[in-house]
């Protein structure tokens, strides 16, 4: 890969104004006890669950560049929506306050989990966040098309209160309402080149690239990455939502918006997306035993603690593909930790029954 080209691609995001929230770079680390375990390819891990705003997470990444937007709108409230235990939603509130904005919340239910304070939503309330919880298809990543309605009367509630909203999409991945360039993305594109300085120093040889992927910025932005660097490591999307079919189309208009706002040309096509759906199993946000044992594996050999709804799944699927050699072993996988993990305590009667244990009443 050719110096030229990272360096041009952190020079067009460098233009793009963001506001200093995370520690930067997320730490690097190869996991041995894991790889010794599976006994397959090198693995390691990018820590981006410790990004240091509230519990971290990739989210906050997205939000260095997501708040100057909003602030250059002179906007004084944020609205943005997603499922009760969004990570998304909570880092988003937490941007806000440390801005001083003020943070509206549409969260819907999309699985059994019960409203209570628990988790991301508990943590939303000591935010002082305004909640406000509906009802939503079981099992679905909620859509902008779902939620049309309901964020059109919010809008126009804060505007007649006198107050400016500022409207994001559900992990700031698609352009649209007050958001006009795929900023999540372009955090994500320098997400991939800051791995690849960290990789080099390391003399870590990736091959691949494995993360959660569900609104798909964070995808789009690490392919884009790869793809502007002239690097051949494969990003593979597990998904925790929806089917390839819809999600791929979703993943390639995000690459194809971010090209235009880093005025680049990749040529990013289909082929290039990988996204393996088969590891969605019940729906979204619905919890199964692969997904608790592979939270309990690397929590035994690593110390590392994954979520139930993003991060084990991904990790889940990594280790079936590992087992089932999907990769040579002489190839380097690195798993992009996405963080969400104050959603696992609300799991906490499925893990326990999915593991084998009971909870004492």
């Amino acid at each position: 890969m050719a110096k030229t080209n990272l360096e041009a691609l952190k020079q067009k995001i460098s233009t793009f104004p963001r506001k200093d929230l995370i520690h930067r770079p997320t730490p690097l680390r190869r996991l041995d006890r894991l790889t010794k375990e599976l006994g397959g390819p090198e693995i390691w891990i990018k820590r981006d669950d410790l990004t240091g705003l509230a519990f971290g997470g990739n989210k906050s990444r997205k939000l260095e560049f997501i708040i100057p937007d909003a602030l250059s709108q002179g906007t004084d409230t944020i609205i943005t929506w997603a499922s009760v235990q969004s990570n998304w939603c909570m880092q988003t509130a937490t941007a806000a306050r440390r801005v001083g904005l003020r943070p509206i919340l549409l969260l819907f239910k999309t699985s059994d989990q019960a409203a209570d304070y628990d988790g991301n939503l508990l943590l939303d309330f000591i935010l002082g966040a305004d909640i406000r919880i509906r009802e939503a298809e079981k099992g679905k990543i909620v859509s902008e098309e779902y939620v049309q309605e309901v964020l059109e009367e919010v809008v126009d509630e804060v505007k007649k209160s006198g107050h400016k909203p500022y409207v994001v999409s559900v992990g700031g991945s698609m352009p649209g309402w007050s958001m006009d360039k795929p900023l999540g993305a372009i955090a994500y594109a320098e997400a991939f080149v800051e791995m690849l300085d960290q990789t080099r120093s390391a003399d870590a040889r990736i091959t691949h690239v494995i993360h959660a992927t569900g609104s798909g910025a964070t995808q789009a932005g690490l392919i884009v990455g790869a793809k502007a660097a002239h690097d051949r490591t494969q990003v593979i999307g597990i998904s925790v939502s929806e089917g390839k079919g819809m999600l791929v189309p979703i993943v390639q208009k995000i690459c194809l918006d971010t090209e235009k706002a880093l005025t680049i040309d990749l040529g990013i096509e289909p082929s290039d997306i990988i996204v393996l759906d088969e590891y969605v199993k019940e729906g979204y946000g619905i919890i199964n035993k692969e997904t608790a044992e592979a939270i309990r594996m690397l929590f035994t050999t690593e110390g590392i603690v994954l979520d139930p709804v993003y991060t084990g799944k991904a990790m889940a699927a990594l280790i079936d593909l590992v087992r089932k050699d999907y990769f040579r072993k002489d190839q380097g996988l690195l798993f992009f930790h996405t963080g969400g993990t104050p959603a696992l305590f609300p799991y906490r009667e499925a893990l326990v029954k999915l593991l084998g244990g009971e909870l004492s009443r």
